[in-house]
C-alpha cells in the first residue's frame, strides 16, 4: 500500500527521503527562503511558506503528519538566550512557541493514520517537564492519539553525537516499538573528501582567537571552545552555527592549522545520500544541515511505523485500561 504524507516544518526534505519509498509527499511546509531553494532542487516541489497563514482546511488529506517543528523554543541554548533578553521561552513564546498547535490544528481536521514529531532531547525537561507534559495531553487525551516517544542518539549510525526526540502517534491503539540503534558506528573518517579547498582551512587569526578563547574558558573550569574532531571515532553535534567559524568540529591536518567540515562533509555527517543536491551558498548550506534531522534514524523509525500500520496489532485491553502507561514511558 501507498501513503500519503505531509511534510511540514520541511526544512531541506530529510524526513520526507526517509517516507518516500512507502508513498506520496501530498503537501510541504517550510518558511526559510534559502531551504525552499534546497528543497525544491532536491524534490521539484516549492513548499508553501509560512504554516501559520495557511487554512488546515486547505492541506490535502494525508495519511501521515512528518513535522520536525522548531527546535529553539525548547532548546537549552534558546532557553538561555530568550532569558537573557527577558523574552518568554516555549509556550509563551510568541513567536515559535505557537507552533506546536499548528501541528494540533492540523491533527485535529485532516485525521491522519499517524504522525512522527522530531525536537531536541530537551523538550522532555523544558520548563520542568511542563512543555512536553502540556504537547502529550494534546495529542492523547485531546486528540486521541496513542503516542510513543523516545531520544535516540544517532551515532550508531553516522559518525557524529546527536540526541533527538521523536514522538510517533497513531490514531487506532497501535502496537509500536521504536528500531534499536546500534551503540558504536562509523568513523568519522569515512565522511571526509579527498580533496578539500584551501578556503575550509581556520586562518591564523580564527585559529589563534580559538585557542585563546578555550584556553581562558579552561582556566576558569569551564569546557567552552573548539572541538578538534577524533577521526576515528564520532563527532560533536552538528549545529546551525557551524557556518560562523565551525569551531565545534574541526578537522586535524597535519602540518597546518584545522580546518571546517565542508558542506559536503555536513550532508555525509547527517546521513544524505550522495546525490543530494546541494544548490546554496556554504554559509546557508552549514545552517540548513544544522538544522536537519539524521537521515538514517527516520529510516528505521519509518519502517517501524510502516509495519506497525500495516500488522494492524492493537494493544491489549489491559494496557487501555492503564491508560496506556507504558506505551509513552
Amino acid at each position: 500500500m501507498l501513503y500519503r504524507f505531509i511534510d511540514l516544518f520541511a526544512g531541506i526534505g530529510g524526513i520526507r527521503l526517509a517516507f518516500e519509498p512507502y508513498g506520496t509527499c501530498v503537501f510541504s511546509c517550510e518558511w526559510d527562503v534559502k531551504a525552499q531553494e534546497t528543497y525544491m532542487a532536491n524534490f521539484g516541489e516549492q513548499p508553501h511558506g509560512d504554516i501559520r497563514s495557511i487554512d488546515e482546511k486547505d492541506i490535502p488529506p494525508h495519511d501521515i503528519l512528518l513535522a520536525g517543528f522548531p527546535c529553539q523554543p525548547f532548546s537549552i541554548a534558546g532557553v538561555s538566550k530568550k532569558k537573557s533578553l527577558g523574552r518568554e521561552h516555549g509556550f509563551l513564546d510568541e513567536t515559535q512557541g505557537t507552533l506546536f498547535w499548528d501541528i494540533a490544528r492540523i491533527i485535529k481536521e485532516k485525521q491522519p493514520q499517524a504522525f512522527l514529531l522530531e525536537n531536541v532531547k530537551n523538550l522532555r525537561s523544558h520548563d520542568k517537564g511542563k512543555t512536553y507534559k502540556v504537547i502529550k495531553n494534546v495529542l492523547e487525551e485531546e486528540l486521541g492519539y496513542t503516542v510513543y516517544d523516545e531520544v535516540i542518539n544517532a551515532k550508531g549510525l553516522v559518525p557524529q553525537n546527536r540526541e533527538r526526540i521523536y514522538i510517533v502517534g497513531f490514531k487506532k491503539p497501535l502496537k509500536f516499538e521504536f528500531p534499536d540503534i546500534p551503540k558504536e558506528g562509523p568513523p568519522l573518517r569515512v565522511i571526509l573528501e579527498e580533496k578539500v579547498d584551501e578556503k575550509y582551512t581556520l586562518s591564523d587569526k580564527l585559529w589563534s582567537y580559538l585557542q585563546a578563547y578555550k584556553e581562558k574558558h579552561a582556566k576558569k573550569g569551564n569546557g567552552f571552545g573548539y572541538g578538534l574532531a577524533d577521526l576515528d571515532s564520532y563527532s560533536r553535534t552538528l549545529s546551525a552555527r557551524y557556518y560562523k567559524d565551525g569551531s565545534e568540529i574541526l578537522i586535524p591536518q597535519e602540518g597546518k592549522n584545522p580546518r571546517k567540515l565542508t558542506p559536503r562533509e555536513c550532508a555525509r555527517l547527517q546521513g544524505f545520500p550522495e546525490d543530494f543536491k546541494i544548490v546554496v551558498s556554504d554559509t546557508a548550506a552549514y545552517k540548513q544541515f544544522g538544522n536537519s534531522v539524521a537521515v538514517p534514524v527516520v529510516w528505521r523509525i519509518a519502517e517501524r511505523m510502516i509495519q506497525a500500520i500495516e500488522r494492524d496489532e492493537l494493544l491489549n485491553e489491559k494496557v487501555e485500561e492503564e491508560g496506556l502507561k507504558y506505551a509513552t514511558k
